[in-house]
Order: structure tokens, then C-alpha cells, then sequence
């Protein structure tokens, strides 16, 4: 057996990081009898992003997938990548929903767990190892890679040692931003390797430039593990080229054994795959040295540029990169992975829109009050004092959280049948995703969104980019709409996006040219009441309020989801209020939303 196998991550964490995850499972099907005959040790192809966007944008069923995957792939092992006690969401879990989860994965295909916990907090992840020993499968523990004064190579190698006692069947060194130098990685394996004995696997993005010379180090000094991505789909936010890697070990002690021609017929097959999708690739193609300060993964760094452009503050993304080593370092040098990479970026953004934690989003204050487990190093004592305030917590949870969620199983199954769900694995799926799922089921019937559609928007969006033609200014169809007595500038853009913005500035208010304003405007109503815009894109979540209930300045009285975070919207004047937006719609910036008075 050869001394290095490789997992691929085309399937999964390469179209994540460079195509916002929006490959179909039908691109995936034709190259699966080449995979397959390789001789890769898995291939990694689950997880929240595919989960998430299966059935948010692809109108496919993610288990379907994981059936249709498992079918196409007898020899090779599926890899998934689990996020401990949080499954695929952004909440930690109840127990019983853990065990059901790791069961059904394991029925429907998955043969490698890849387990991780973003604070790398041993007591989130022992539930999740626990059930999928009991599946009989292979489990990898992976610990989240961040480079802060905290984190030391000594730490990791207690965390391996512990992860080990576990009973995990191998450890990943899970670099989620392409952080880990290559003589700093020799340093930590040979560490880790002093405390434990089981095989290391290495796992970095090649956002930073780092990627391939840090496996070449990690071979060295032990790793018998390493993750790369097919060529077509390699390097920028993506990782190391599968070939490159090959033939860098060919006639080695550390050879792998694969054959290089049969990975290029997979890279010619994924390179004209990829240029389907051209309207979601990442900006970010090359190395991006700032990642070493902000280190924000590759996966997250694609979809924050989307996020920006929601908010109309693509032209922050400098402002955002700095600000995000200000909000981790407060948050207690949290590792920058699913969640806490979101919660950590989203409050960064905020933070340059509205003022530093002006607009603390619920996510943000639960991490840093022990919601999420315990930090790494203590958070900045400030924000917690703010966020116990805000969420009206009484003290800073020191206990697992988990332990505080009754079983939920059969809730759940309750409301996941009233929203269209036909078996258990329905039911998980509305637990991961309780507000995306209902449509979907919905949905799922008219079959699969077709990449082809994908292809013709690229197209489109290249010839006009030929032609210097069809920007938004040139494109665009402009209207003014009337919303309850106040004019707004309303412009219709080519991707389908809105862009509101009132039509003169409120009473006594400076206009301004930001992309985004920095506080929520309060708009005089012919009645003389005050309507409450929305601060940010998003989707209106829930009133917090009855409809006609009389409220104080301060109150919460909607809550909004965005960027995937929850953000409270507040009263700004006292009366009864009237709502101008049901739950469940998205919303532009600037939207009125309710009125007071």
C-alpha cells in the first residue's frame, strides 16, 4: 500500500470554494466511473454547503444525491464533513437528533466522518463520534487550524491525543484558509505523532499560496493522509492540485501509487464542467496573502463577496478582511470554520456598516456567552456584557450546550410532516433547515434547477462583458414606488437583484452616497407615524410582535435573517404597530418593514 493516499474534494469543498457549491448532481454523475477506478482513499462529497444549497437553490434532494453518489462509486468511500453537536446547521443539536442523523448518513452512503467542532471544544464532538462508531464506519476527528497567540502546536497535539482516546480512527488537521506553513506543519505532525499513533490527514486551502509545499512538509514528518482537488478544479480559494501532488511524490518513498493520465481525463471532464458555472466563480483565482491576517476559509471568502454585493457594499471587502481579525480576536481567537466563520464575517460586516457592534447579530452574542461551547481564549469582556444584554441571558453558559436541549425528535417530526415531509430523512432535512426546507418539499416534484440554465447566464454574462456592454448602470430599468406615502427609487438589475433607496433623504437628514446606509432610517408616514426600514438584505424571519400591539422604543419587534445570521430589528418610536412585510419574505435594504404610530 502506498505511503501517502489522497482524498479528493472535488464533490465537495473545491465547487464550495470556487463555484458557491452550486455544482448539480448530474455534472457529478458522469465522472463517477472515473473517480471510482483512481484509487483515492474517499472522496469527500457531504456536507452543509451541498446540503444547504441542494435544496435552497438546486431543487435536488440531498440524500437523493448521497444514494446516487454511493451507487456511482462501489470502491471509493464517500467522505463527509460533520459539524459536530451543529449536524449541518448553524444551532447545536439535541442528542437524539445527532444519533438519527449519523445513522441515516451512514445508511444512505457515507463511509468516512469527518467530525469537527469550530471551537475545537472536545464535549461538542464526543455525541457525534459516539454514534458513528456505532455505524461501524471510519471516523476522522478534525481539528479546526487557526494561527492566533493562543493556539500552539503543544495544544494541538492534546487535542489529537484526546480526540484519539475518542476512539477516533484518524485525525485531520483541518486548515481551513490555507494558514498552515509548511515547516510549521512538519513541527505540529511530528507533535501530534509524539501523543498519538493513528494515521493524520492534512487537509488546506491554496488561498494563500501555501498549499503544496505544506503537504510536501506534512508527508515528511508522518501525514499518511492528504486532501487535494482535480486540477480544473484546484488552487485560488479551492486546494492543491491532485496531480500536482502525484507526480511531486512519483519515484519516492512517499509515491502514491495513482495514475496521472487517468487524473487528467477527470480534469479535462471537470474543466468543461466548471465553465458552466462561470457566473458563481470566485473572484478570488490566484493567492491572496491578506487571508493570512484575516483568515477567512476559502469557502466562506466566495460567498462573502456575494453577500457584499446583497448589502451594495462590494467596495468594503478590504474594510471587511481587516475587520474580521478585530471581531475573532473578541470572540476569543475562535477558529475561522462553518459556523463561526459566518457568525465572525457577518458581524465584521456589520461592524463596517453600522459602527463596531452597533448591530450585534444573535449568533454573534450566543458564541461569545458560551452558546456554542468554550472559546479558546477568553472574549473581549465588553461585547459579552453587551450580547448577555441583548439575548437576556442571565450569565455565560459554562456547561456543554447540548445538555441544556431536551430531545426534539419527534417535535420536529411533528412540524416536518405538517411542511410536506414523507420519511425520517425528510424530517432531518427540515431540522437542519427548518425555513428552507417547506418549499423545497414543495418543490421537489418539477425535478432538479438544470446547469444548462447556469451556462446560458454565463454566456450571456460574457458576451456582454466582450462587448463592454450590460453593466448595471447601462441595463438596468429604474422606477419610482410609492410604499405607504414615501417614494422609492426602485432600479431593476440584469441578475434580478434589487437596488431601493428613498427618493430624497428623511427630514433632516444629510444624503449620502454609501452603498448601504449605517443606521436603519426612520421615515415620517403621511399619519404622522415613523416606519422602520430594514438595515440589510435579507429574509424577514418572524414578528416578534402581535400585529396592533403596542410597542416601546427599543423593543425587538422583527427579527431578520441575514447572511445567513439572525439580525433584531428594533422600534425606534412607541405605539401600535403595523407590519408592511410578512414572515418569510426577502427584503432589500432600506424596505419598510413595519410602521409605528
Amino acid at each position: 500500500m502506498a505511503k501517502i493516499r489522497l482524498n479528493d474534494l472535488v464533490l465537495r469543498d473545491a465547487h464550495q470554494s470556487l463555484i458557491a457549491t452550486r455544482m448539480t448532481t448530474a455534472d457529478m454523475a458522469g465522472a463517477l466511473d472515473m473517480l471510482d477506478k483512481i484509487g483515492y482513499w474517499s472522496l469527500e462529497a457531504w456536507g452543509g454547503a451541498t446540503f444547504d444549497s441542494c435544496i435552497r437553490f438546486l431543487n435536488e434532494d440531498p440524500w437523493e444525491r448521497l444514494r446516487t453518489l454511493k451507487k456511482g462509486l462501489p470502491n471509493t468511500p464517500i467522505m463527509m464533513l460533520l459539524r459536530g453537536q451543529n449536524l449541518l446547521g448553524y444551532r447545536h443539536y439535541a442528542d437524539d437528533i445527532v444519533d438519527k442523523f449519523v445513522e441515516k448518513a451512514a445508511e444512505n452512503g457515507v463511509g468516512v466522518f469527518r467530525i469537527f467542532d469550530a471551537c475545537n471544544d472536545p464535549r461538542n464532538l464526543k455525541r457525534a463520534a459516539d454514534a458513528a462508531k456505532k455505524t461501524g464506519k471510519h471516523v476522522q476527528m478534525a481539528i479546526s487550524y487557526a494561527t492566533t497567540p493562543y493556539h500552539t502546536k503543544e495544544i494541538y497535539a492534546d487535542l489529537a491525543k484526546k480526540y484519539a482516546e475518542f476512539g477516533a480512527d484518524s485525525i485531520c488537521v483541518k486548515d481551513m484558509s490555507g494558514l498552515l506553513k509548511p515547516y510549521e506543519a512538519y513541527e505540529l505532525i511530528k507533535a501530534m505523532k509524539a501523543k498519538t499513533g493513528i494515521p493524520i490527514d492534512i487537509h488546506t486551502h491554496s488561498t494563500t499560496g501555501l498549499s503544496v509545499a505544506t503537504l510536501l512538509k506534512a508527508a515528511e514528518a508522518g501525514a499518511e493522509l492528504l486532501d487535494t482537488t482535480i486540477s480544473s478544479m484546484s488552487m485560488g480559494t479551492s486546494h492543491s492540485p491532485t496531480e500536482t501532488v502525484v507526480e511531486m511524490f512519483k519515484g519516492t518513498e512517499y509515491d502514491t501509487g495513482l495514475d496521472t493520465k487517468s487524473l487528467l481525463k477527470i480534469a479535462a471532464y471537470f474543466r468543461e464542467i466548471r465553465k458552466k458555472y462561470a457566473k458563481f466563480e470566485s473572484s478570488f483565482l490566484g493567492a491572496d496573502t491578506r487571508i493570512l491576517v484575516s483568515q477567512v476559509p476559502g469557502g466562506m471568502l466566495s460567498n462573502l463577496e456575494g453577500q457584499l454585493k446583497e448589502q451594495g457594499a462590494q467596495d468594503k471587502i478590504d474594510d471587511v478582511l481587516k475587520e474580521i481579525a478585530v471581531v475573532q480576536k473578541d470572540c476569543g481567537y475562535v477558529p475561522l470554520v462553518t459556523p463561526t466563520s459566518q457568525i465572525v464575517g457577518t458581524q465584521a460586516v456589520f461592524n463596517v456598516l453600522f459602527g463596531r457592534y452597533a448591530k450585534i447579530t444573535t449568533e454573534t452574542a450566543d458564541l461569545v456567552t458560551g452558546r456554542y461551547g468554550a472559546l479558546p481564549a477568553a472574549p473581549n469582556p465588553d461585547l459579552v456584557k453587551k450580547a448577555l444584554e441583548q439575548n437576556k441571558y442571565d450569565a455565560v453558559l459554562t456547561a456543554r450546550p447540548a445538555d441544556d436541549i431536551p430531545n426534539e425528535f419527534e417535535k420536529i417530526e411533528k412540524e416536518a410532516k405538517v411542511a410536506g415531509a414523507n420519511n425520517v430523512e425528510d424530517i432531518l432535512t427540515f431540522a437542519m433547515f427548518p425555513q428552507v426546507a417547506p418549499k423545497f418539499f414543495k418543490e421537489r416534484a418539477s425535478g432538479p434547477v438544470s446547469s444548462s440554465a447556469f451556462a446560458a447566464a454565463s454566456k450571456d454574462q460574457a458576451a456582454k462583458a466582450a462587448s463592454g456592454a450590460g453593466s448595471a448602470v447601462e441595463t438596468a430599468s429604474a422606477y419610482i414606488v410609492n410604499v405607504n406615502g414615501a417614494d422609492y427609487h426602485v432600479q431593476v438589475r440584469p441578475e434580478g437583484t434589487l437596488a431601493i433607496a428613498p427618493a430624497a433623504p428623511a427630514a433632516g437628514a444629510a444624503a449620502s452616497s454609501a452603498p448601504a446606509a449605517p443606521t436603519p432610517q426612520a421615515v415620517p408616514a403621511p399619519s404622522g407615524g415613523t416606519v422602520i426600514n430594514a438595515p440589510v438584505a435579507g429574509t424577514l424571519l418572524k414578528h416578534t410582535v402581535a400585529e396592533g400591539a403596542s410597542v416601546a422604543s427599543g423593543d425587538t419587534i422583527i427579527i431578520i435573517e441575514s447572511m445567513k445570521m439572525e439580525l433584531e430589528i428594533k422600534a425606534t418610536a412607541s405605539g401600535k404597530v403595523h407590519f408592511l412585510v410578512p414572515a418569510g419574505q426577502a427584503v432589500q435594504a432600506q424596505q419598510p418593514l413595519a410602521q409605528i404610530g
